[in-house]
């Protein structure tokens, strides 16, 4: 497993599908995962540290787990199949449940648990953006790639 970072959530258009940006920790890969609107935006509330005046399922969930004296340890990016990545919840005390990446990765945001990709999901649906020091410069050669690329290019 390999240590990812949400970059963060863009529209893609013409086809306006929204995706997730992850970048690998320790690396020059980064993983594009398209997800829901709705998911795109629990994402970016979190990443921006907006707290909803009430929670939104996301911040729901984190309440009953801190109210449960639970704790989300890590997200796994595990798999993807026909196009549709897998993840898993890994809570303390060794539990495992299965998510979608994206409430995964939410969550994960909202409780500070660390974001793994498996080394499979990585090599088949990740794109290289050489090393590059500026941010601005990253996001912008990644805006180029959503331009011409489309979720069918990631099929088996």
């Amino acid at each position: 497993m390999n240590e990812l970072d949400v970059v963060g959530v863009r529209v893609e258009m013409p086809s306006n599908q929204t995706i997730v940006l992850l970048r690998e920790v320790s690396g020059e890969r980064y993983l594009p995962i398209w997800i829901g609107a709705n998911e795109a935006s629990a994402i970016a509330l979190a990443q921006q540290g907006v707290t909803p005046p009430r929670p939104l399922t996301h911040d729901l969930f984190r309440d009953v787990l801190a109210a449960f004296g639970r704790q989300l340890l890590e997200v796994r990016i595990t798999a993807m199949r026909d196009m549709v990545f897998y993840a898993e919840l890994v809570f303390d005390g060794g539990l495992q449940v299965s998510a979608r990446p994206s409430d995964a990765i939410a969550l994960a945001l909202r409780t500070g648990a660390t974001i793994y990709g498996a080394e499979e999901v990585l090599a088949e649906s990740s794109i290289l953006i050489p090393d590059e020091q500026e941010d601005e410069v990253e996001v912008e050669r990644f805006r180029e790639f959503l331009d011409q690329v489309s979720p069918e290019d990631f099929g088996a």
